[in-house]
């Protein structure tokens, strides 16, 4: 089987001089965003601009030089890392003769690649739709195939972008009204989750930090994981025992990045709710990256959008500086939200687990109780939702010494009144 030709891709990084600090990690990761769908990056380099043109956002003479370079080295995409209104990118496509996509686009189409469930899927539909809407000064050939004969004719007059316009919204609504019932469901399961209830860890981060690494080693679950911009973006949950014997539920979820699409930040608050449910908001780290401050403050920064403030500040927020292990000694440092660690060796991972299980159990209290020998009922709901530190047979009695939530011991004085 033959193997699938790469697409000849360019990428610019057109800066005003105060972004000028910027300029060499957004290169960067704008080129590792290209890679992660597996475009052949033939030529990359950041553009100092004076001003940006309304028309085309590049200046003639710039144009010039970007049509030189995409005839030399036979360039088939150009990816231009900012934001493009519709006239300049299809003013662009005309003056350089090439497919040009910006920001926007380039992080669509990976998060369509990598999509695995439903309602992923149906995300990023919304997503790309929304942002396709915005674009109808272009001709849509692909919408007149979709079309065919199955009732979308428009009354007279009605011209192709109108039709176009309907055809989006349409599908626009019929998205929302599916998601909306996956939101319901999923809105149902996290009640049946608070009956138990197991406290949630949510792991956020920016994309490529080693959220699902670190999910993976934590769990021993499968999750896809690999050296690549958003390799995650459905959200798993799965059970873990801490050392306390208190079962938590971690939630891997989408990574971040800078300068987020407000198309993705809005599609994807319903896959985000988990982390404004949950008990613990641990934040992955790639403490081998430069940039990681930076990275940092993005996620903080969508975090604060989707309505969580100030977390940083909050005692149920960790930070975990992941990849320790690619840190020399001098590097390495603690705080009282940081610890480090490597997902890869399992360095540190006793102690973010001893951490986890302290903030839980901060909301926790002793208690002595007598249950009835015969009392099964709530000596298995004891194992389910306390720490048992201690458990003694006598006569007809089992004494316990426990530990759990004021919540818990409200609902155990509860099911003790039940009972008798």
């Amino acid at each position: 089987m033959s193997e699938k030709v790469k697409t000849r891709a360019g990428v610019v990084y057109p800066y005003l001089s105060s972004f000028a600090h910027l300029a060499k990690d957004r290169l960067s990761e704008t080129v590792a965003l290209g890679a992660a769908i597996d475009l052949d990056i033939a030529y990359c380099s950041s553009i100092r601009l004076r001003k940006i043109n309304a028309a085309a956002f590049f200046g003639k003479g710039m144009q010039d030089t970007l049509r030189d370079i995409i005839t030399r080295e036979s360039i088939a995409l150009l990816i231009v890392d900012a934001d493009l209104s519709p006239i300049q990118q299809r003013n662009l496509e005309k003056g350089l003769n090439v497919k040009i996509i910006d920001r926007t686009a380039l992080i669509l189409e990976i998060f369509g690649e990598r999509a695995r469930t439903k309602e992923g899927s149906l995300q990023v539909e919304l997503a790309h739709l929304t942002y396709q809407r915005s674009r109808l000064v272009r001709s849509w050939t692909h919408l007149e195939r979709q079309r065919g004969g199955a009732g979308f004719l428009g009354g007279p007059g009605e011209t192709q972008i109108e039709l176009d316009r309907r055809i989006i919204d349409d599908k626009i609504v019929k998205i929302k009204k599916e998601l909306e019932k996956i939101k319901q469901t999923r809105g149902l399961q996290r009640r049946s989750r608070q009956k138990v209830p197991y406290p949630i860890v949510a792991l956020v981060g920016y994309t490529n930090a080693g959220k699902s690494t670190l999910f993976n080693y934590l769990t021993h679950a499968d999750v896809f994981a690999k050296d690549l911009l958003f390799a995650t973006l459905d959200t798993t949950m799965r059970r873990l025992v801490l050392p306390s014997k208190r079962e938590v539920i971690f939630s891997d979820t989408v990574g971040f990045i800078s300068d987020l699409p407000h198309e993705l930040i809005m599609a994807f608050r319903a896959t985000l709710e988990e982390v404004l449910e949950a008990d613990i908001i641990l934040q992955v780290i790639d403490a081998s990256n430069p940039s990681h401050a930076k990275q940092r403050n993005n996620v903080l920064e969508v975090l604060h959008h989707l309505g969580l403030e100030r977390i940083e500040h909050q005692k149920n927020y960790i930070e975990v500086y992941n990849k320790s292990d690619l840190l020399t000694q001098n590097n390495l440092k603690s705080s009282s939200h940081g610890l480090y660690i490597s997902a890869l060796s399992g360095a540190g991972i006793k102690e973010l687990l001893e951490k986890i299980d302290a903030i839980l159990s901060e909301n926790h209290q002793e208690i002595n109780l007598d249950i009835p020998a015969g009392d099964g009922k709530t000596l298995a709901w004891l194992y389910r939702n306390a720490e048992i530190i201690s458990l003694k047979n006598q006569d007809d009695k089992v004494f316990i010494r426990a530990r759990m939530s004021r919540e818990n011991i409200a609902k155990l004085q509860g099911l003790k009144r039940n009972s008798e």
